[in-house]
């Protein structure tokens, strides 16, 4: 039924949540909370299973040719608790959105994963390095990494690529920091981090790979930022070749539609 000057408005948040970023928090929460049904349903063992095949085990990616760990730990979460997940998402959400504004949604994807799975790949090959001189697999290289923080710093590399000069607020400082400001401060500290400085549970070695390989993609100059624009030039040539051909191929074909114009 309708009801004369009554309008209908309908209220969209796709502009607050793009995509891309929408995908990507339906498809960690939907493993979250698989994750914690298997935890609550059939017991630490059968979790711990999971996370030793899907996690990122660098023992297992190289000698037990799991190569899809450095793909799958992204997805997984540490469901002892849910702040993991939560500030991992909302750190996505707030910074990745005005990536995906930028960039696009394939083009944001593409970053965010190529990001997360550098960061795993740096992961294995540093914990698995002395195994390359002789002295063994160590025992680190059997802990599971899960997470998707490697392709979060990643994001936030490219932020303060982007937009050097945003102003933003770091819990709890109650002072506006740069982004650049931000981001140079965190990866400081992760470096440390990689020292053991702490002694947490924090995986600083992805992290660190994270904010490597997006600064070295974004970076002008750079062999992958090279690579990239070779394989866009590449895209666009294909592209244009193919629309050549289709216009060759129907140039003789009258309109589909013709137009009927009265003079």
């Amino acid at each position: 039924m309708y009801s004369r000057g009554i309008k209908s408005y309908r209220v969209s948040f796709d502009f607050y949540i793009t995509p891309g970023i929408k995908l990507l928090l339906i498809a960690n929460f939907a493993v979250f909370i698989f994750e914690a049904l298997l935890y609550r349903f059939s017991g630490v063992s059968a979790y711990a299973e999971l996370v030793k095949w899907f996690g990122l085990v660098p023992a297992g990616v190289i000698p037990g040719l799991r190569i899809w760990q450095p793909f799958s730990y992204l997805f997984l979460h540490d469901v002892g608790g849910i702040w993991h997940i939560l500030m991992n998402m909302l750190m996505l959400w707030m910074f990745g959105r005005e990536l995906e504004l930028v960039w696009g949604k394939n083009k944001f994807l593409r970053y965010y994963f190529l990001t997360g799975v550098g960061a795993g790949l740096i992961n294995v090959i540093v914990k698995l390095a002395p195994a390359l001189i002789g002295q063994g697999i160590p025992n680190s290289a059997y802990i599971p990494t899960i997470g998707a923080s490697g392709a979060i710093f990643g994001i936030l590399v490219a932020c303060a690529i982007l937009f050097p000069d945003r102003r933003v607020y770091i819990i709890p400082f109650p002072v506006a920091m740069s982004m650049r400001t931000v981001v140079i401060a965190m990866t400081v500290l992760t470096f440390l981090g990689t020292f053991g400085l702490g002694a947490d549970r924090v995986s600083h070695l992805c992290h660190l790979g994270g904010l490597l390989v997006g600064y070295v993609y974004l970076r002008r100059g750079s062999f992958l930022y090279g690579l990239r624009n070779s394989v866009s030039d590449w895209q666009q040539k294909r592209n244009r070749r193919r629309f050549e051909v289709y216009m060759g191929k129907h140039r003789k074909e009258p309109p589909s539609r013709p137009d009927n114009w009265v003079n």
